[in-house]
């Protein structure tokens, strides 16, 4: 009788599939919206920064239209904004990118969701991606999320980027004490 294969872990081939580095833009300067920074690093349980992990960043434009193939108003504006990008970290598991805030859109029961980033997170000893998201601390609709309000409260601040020196910053860890929420999709 023959054994199963062992489960593996994806990765670190990440290096291949976005070798650019550096900063990610999702927005031209001519998108509707105000312009944003995030910056932020992956760590690890130990604090260690997590080089090589991939970044896949979705979200909603300025007035919370999502960008997808069967949209047909032309609120989008694809040329000037996309809604979705890939980064990889770099050696110290950092990560950069600049779009446009997003606006609020609908959620669960039709509740307005304050204006977030989804994030999927791969890295090396992942054996699926991680989805978290990214709220910004200077908006009051975050109180009235329907999803951050599911979160316990003590937990929150690992969803909230912090306003810093004209740019968002949040951390994202892995696991351990101040692991970031992430949520079954």
């Amino acid at each position: 009788m023959s054994s199963l294969t062992p489960s593996q872990t994806i990765g670190p081939f990440f290096r291949v599939l976005v070798p650019e580095r550096g900063t990610l833009v999702m927005a031209t300067p001519e998108a509707l919206g105000t312009r944003i920074t995030v910056t932020g690093q992956v760590l690890d349980g130990s604090g260690a920064g997590v080089p090589d992990a991939l970044l896949e960043v979705w979200q909603a434009n300025a007035g919370g239209d999502w960008s997808h193939l069967d949209d047909s108003s032309g609120s989008i504006q694809a040329e000037t904004f996309w809604g979705f990008g890939r980064i990889s970290t770099d050696a110290e598991g950092r990560f950069t990118f600049e779009t446009v805030k997003p606006g609020s859109v609908p959620g669960p029961d039709n509740e307005v969701q304050a204006p977030h980033l989804v994030v999927g997170v791969f890295a090396r000893g992942l054996l699926t991606r991680l989805v978290t998201r990214i709220y910004f601390s200077d908006e009051a609709a975050n109180v009235e999320d329907p999803i951050l309000r599911r979160v316990p409260v003590v937990r929150r601040p690992t969803l909230i980027a912090e306003h810093r020196d004209e740019r968002y910053h949040l951390d994202i860890v892995l696991q351990g004490e101040r692991e970031t929420v992430f949520f079954d999709v």
